[in-house]
């Protein structure tokens, strides 16, 4: 294995194996597969590039450091050159969040210095630029993650939120630098190490931007940021001759299909409200799963009813209605609540027999591909082709295998869950 990536929740773990098994046109993409959790057992030797899935974005501080570090551990059995932290491209955290003491516990495990923090995603509008993160023309903080349930991002300004998490220095890799090209980009990133920054925040607008980042990071043992930041790295490996190019591999699945929708994103919601209006749609009473009336038995006999319309179920709700229920029932109670309904759900569908299951909202994902790998006592899914930016087709299992698409809450196109469903079974 020559790249391993932590990853602080499934989604987005989703959407950095689909970059390492893209690639760049041209060059191709690393053979990826992305774990459920640290495995137990050793990869397969066939595997160039290996994500793991962690849930540990909101956990408290110190699990998600000691669940990185397995990871990390885990990674380096396998002969990983490269560790990337990869984290949400809007930087999903609090002023106390995980994302500052994950990567200086990973930094000082691999001894690395001037560690790379770039989280952005052009291809879904997510850059940075003079260490602010923007989502398309808005600064983060008026983008609508101000709003987040679980972490609000009141200040667009990368490295101050990161000073905010970390003992270490940080500074900045300015856009004059990038556009430069990898050499020069490498010398600015030197002197930034000279200064003593030991975490550099990296401007990215464009995919040429990452590209170049590729090039100027080829030395380094620990890069962090979002997916896009992996996006250069296959190609130097290939041109190496070390990899073959050849990442993305997939067979067309049919079968009975579902649709789980637990996040609460402005976009989730609009794709909600689209697909709704032409497909069987099942809208969870919360209430009603606090209080055990409605049970995952209740929602598989709806999906199983509207077998071959796509039914959805869903539990996205307006930022207003979320607080009212968080409120009322207590914020980890409702989580620990709809996880559990949605992982259960997904069991009993697989159990019955259902092999396309599309999945919104990151913890939402989360729960459901445990449970999917733990039925099918599997714990490595192979990336398939790409739905949208970011969102793979992932298979788990070899005989009778299972489709799955897990989209972070604001990825994907209006139509993304009709869509989803019809690449899995091989419907351009």
């Amino acid at each position: 294995m020559l790249i391993g990536v932590i990853a602080d929740d499934f989604t987005g773990a989703s959407d950095i194996a689909n970059t390492l098994a893209k690639g760049v046109a041209g060059d191709g993409g690393l053979r990826t597969a992305q774990f459920a959790g640290v495995p137990k057992v050793p990869a397969d030797p066939a595997v160039e590039a290996g994500v793991i899935s962690l849930k540990s974005r909101s956990a408290p501080v110190q699990n998600a450091v000691a669940d990185s570090l397995r990871a990390l551990d885990w990674l380096q059995a396998q002969g990983c050159e490269q560790i990337i932290f990869k984290y949400c491209s809007t930087f999903d955290s609090t002023r106390v969040g995980n994302i500052g003491p994950v990567a200086e516990a990973l930094a000082n495990a691999l001894d690395a210095e001037g560690v790379l923090v770039c989280p952005a995603f052009p291809a879904a509008g997510r850059t940075v630029y003079q260490g602010h993160v923007f989502v398309s023309d808005k600064l983060l903080n008026e983008s609508g993650m101000q709003h987040h349930p679980l972490t609000p991002m009141r200040d667009p300004d990368i490295r101050r939120w990161l000073s905010y998490q970390t003992t270490r220095k940080v500074g900045h890799l300015a856009l004059r630098s990038i556009l430069g090209g990898p050499c020069e980009a490498r010398n600015a990133l030197r002197e930034r190490i000279a200064d003593g920054a030991q975490f550099i925040v990296a401007d990215a607008v464009s995919e040429s931007d990452l590209l170049v980042l590729g090039e100027t990071v080829t030395d380094r043992t620990l890069i962090t940021g979002g997916s896009g930041i992996a996006l250069g790295l296959p190609r130097n490996f290939i041109r190496a001759g070390r990899a073959k190019g050849d990442g993305v591999q997939f067979t067309a699945i049919a079968g009975p299909e579902a649709i789980l929708a637990g996040s609460c994103s402005g976009a989730t919601r609009g794709q909600v409200a689209l697909h709704a209006r032409h497909h069987p749609a099942f809208a969870i009473d919360v209430p009603g799963v606090m209080s055990g009336n409605l049970t995952a038995g209740s929602l598989v006999d709806f999906i199983t009813a509207n077998t071959g319309l796509s039914p959805l179920i869903y539990s996205s709700g307006t930022p207003d209605r979320v607080k009212d229920l968080q409120s009322q029932f207590g914020h980890e109670a409702v989580s620990a609540k709809l996880d559990d309904l949605f992982a259960t759900t997904a069991r009993l569908l697989v159990q019955s027999g259902h092999r396309r299951i599309v999945v919104a909202g990151g913890e939402t994902s989360g729960a459901v591909a445990q449970a999917i790998t733990d039925q099918l006592d599997v714990c490595a899914m192979t990336i398939g082709p790409e739905i949208d930016p970011g969102v793979p087709i992932l298979t788990i299992g070899t005989d009778n295998p299972v489709a799955i698409a897990l989209k972070s809450g604001n990825f994907g196109t209006e139509d993304f869950f009709a869509k989803a469903l019809k690449i899995m079974e091989g419907v351009s």
